[in-house]
């Protein structure tokens, strides 16, 4: 349904670190948020939470995605 994607340079080392957050419906009439984070070029982590309406998930991923801004990822260039 909706993805964000955001980005955040590392000082430590030439691969920058990125951090995904998409709400989607699954096939049991369910709403999920799928985050996924990790290095760029390297296998990621991944978690999926599962709500019962859209609303629940769109404020679970709004909190997802500014947390993630408070830790210094950028919004990707469109």
């Amino acid at each position: 349904m909706t993805c964000c994607l955001l980005y955040r340079p590392s000082l430590r080392s030439f691969l920058p670190r990125y951090y995904r957050v998409e709400i989607e419906m699954n096939l049991f009439e369910e709403v999920s948020v799928l985050r996924e984070w990790g290095v760029s070029g390297g296998k990621g982590q991944c978690r999926i939470d599962m709500f019962g309406n859209l609303r629940q998930a769109s404020e679970q991923a709004d909190r997802l995605r500014n947390a993630a801004l408070k830790r210094g990822y950028c919004r990707a260039a469109a």
